[in-house]
């Protein structure tokens, strides 16, 4: 157990443009859904796109990532969910965040890009075991069904 504070401080430590988006998996169930839910959640686009902050817990330097729900819909109408999070453990699962302040955040819509939100959040910085402020950018274009995000300290 003393490699994993190690493993994860390698891994936070990459560039803040190292976000991933990929498939919702087993991270994002019910439990997981960051309380109180009217907080941490909210819908653009007449309801057709939702954003959830999801909280795992552990790591505890990493357990907050954001859950998009979007067009397209497959043939039985169902949204495209992907997790957007700081990077993807070799060969495991995705490493979150140190904090989400979704309250914070703020949208805005590009006609040529989408659905564009701002998201204030915390990168782990492994000098102080805290964590550093930084802003999220993701992008979310309900056409082609592209979810971009990026991170700048």
């Amino acid at each position: 157990m003393k490699i994993l504070p190690v493993i994860l401080a390698m891994v936070l430590a990459t560039p803040a443009a190292a976000q991933s988006v990929g498939e919702c998996g087993d991270v994002v169930t019910a439990r997981n859904l960051a309380e109180p839910w009217e907080e941490n959640s909210a819908t653009y686009a007449n309801g057709d796109v939702r954003v959830a902050v999801i909280d795992t817990i552990e790591p505890a330097a990493a357990g907050f990532h954001l859950m998009v729900l979007s067009p397209p819909r497959n043939e039985i109408g169902d949204r495209q969910c992907r997790l957007i999070a700081l990077s993807r453990a070799e060969g495991g699962g995705p490493v979150g965040f140190y904090g989400i302040d979704f309250q914070g955040r703020s949208a805005d819509y590009d006609a040529a890009k989408g659905l564009v939100l701002q998201v204030p959040i915390k990168l782990f910085d492994p000098d102080t075991g805290g964590g550093k402020p930084a802003e999220l950018t993701v992008t979310i274009n309900q056409q082609t069904g592209e979810i971009t995000a990026q991170a700048v300290e």
